[in-house]
Formats: C-alpha cells, structure tokens, sequence
C-alpha cells in the first residue's frame, strides 16, 4: 500500500478544504477514550479528514486494517503507458467500493490528485508489464476481464462477473493494448447510447466496479 510519507494530520482537510469549512470535527473532549486505535494528535487538534463518521480519529493504520478485515474479492488493474489521469479516479473509487486493490500496468509513478488521499487507505499494486499482470493474477486467484468496446465484447449489463474478477481496464483515448486483450479471458462492454464513440475510463472503471457490487456484495450496514 502506498502513503506517501508522514501526512496522518493535514492543516486541511483531505479533499482541500480548510479548518474554516467545518469537515470533519474539532478536538476529543477530554477525558480522551481509551482505545489503541486513536491517534492522540487527532484527538487533540481535530480530525478534518475525509472519512467516514465510524473512523474518526483512528490512525491511518488501524483504519486500513480494519478495511482488510472486510475488502471484496475483487481487484482493478489500469494500464498507464501514458500517465494517465484517470488512475486517481479509479483509485478513489476502489477505495469506495472496497476493492481488494488497484494494480498499476506500465509506469510506475502516477497522477495522486485525482486519488484524494485515498491511496492511504487502499493497496496499490505495480507490475511493469501486462506478462507480470497474467502471472500475478494467477498466483492471486483472480480472473482477468477486460471492458473496453470492442467488436465482439459482452454487454455489461446482462452478464454476470466473476466473484475473483480482476477487472481491467485500458488508458484514455487508446483503450486496452493488444497484449492487455490477450491476457483477459472475457472483455465486456457498457452500453452507450449518445453521440461519443467511449466514456472516461475512470467512470467506466465505477461503471463496473458497481456490477460487481450489485452481484457480489450486501448493502453496506
């Protein structure tokens, strides 16, 4: 998993905004709880982060512990021969639907923006080339489907995803590489319907991400 050093306590909160904005809440009152999970400068200064009410004040390290303890089986992999953008986004949204984690196919330094502090929390896998990927997926028990609209693909809509998806998806504008196809064993495709040839693949990464929930998972409790 990636952090990206020392950022537990940001002046602001995680997607910009400032004390002054009211995210998140102010310092414990005292007496502080007496719970191994807390971080004791959160407790003191104020949790502005942008997580969930149930982890406020927790460390970065118990919260990402207790997400291991609950992550789907599902993993997302994202070619970046470009530096793509969308990786952020396709991060972030892991992190929404608790994918088990994200693997970056190609270079290895990527956009963190768009992540929004995210990667803290989900795992973060490289592998340089799509070869290292099949290996990878198979030594993990995962099922490589690509989705990408291609000639031939399956309709997303009415298919049913693997539980061990490995879902892949192509760079923007390019789409998958022809060695990416091949180490897919299915390629799906999401329905369009306007004048654009292909959508952001940062929101087809969500698009599917969600297929996988409604099949695989119960609602949140």
């Amino acid at each position: 998993m990636t952090t990206g050093g020392r950022d537990d306590h940001p002046a602001a909160g995680d997607d910009g905004r400032t004390h002054s904005d009211e995210v998140g809440v102010g310092p414990h009152p005292e007496p502080w709880p007496d719970d191994p999970r807390h971080d004791p400068t959160l407790l003191r200064e104020g949790d502005r982060r942008n997580v969930a009410d149930r982890y406020r004040y927790w460390t970065v390290e118990a919260i990402v512990a207790e997400l291991d303890s609950r992550r789907h089986d599902f993993a997302v992999a994202i070619e970046n021969w470009r530096h793509d953008l969308n990786i952020g986004t396709v991060v972030r949204t892991a992190n929404a639907f608790l994918a088990r984690e994200v693997v970056i196919v190609g270079n290895r330094r990527w956009n963190r923006r768009g992540a929004m502090v995210t990667d803290r929390y989900q795992h973060v896998r490289h592998v340089a080339t799509t070869d290292e990927l099949a290996t990878y997926a198979a030594s993990a028990g995962y099922d490589i489907v690509a989705v990408d609209n291609l000639p031939g693909a399956e309709p997303l809509e009415s298919s049913t995803l693997p539980r061990r998806a490995l879902l892949l998806f192509g760079q923007e504008g390019t789409g998958l590489s022809d060695s990416a196809r091949k180490t897919a064993s299915a390629v799906y495709s999401i329905a369009q319907y306007g004048s654009t040839r292909s959508i952001n693949a940062g929101v087809a990464a969500g698009i599917a991400m969600h297929a996988w929930v409604r099949t695989h998972a119960a609602p949140p409790g």
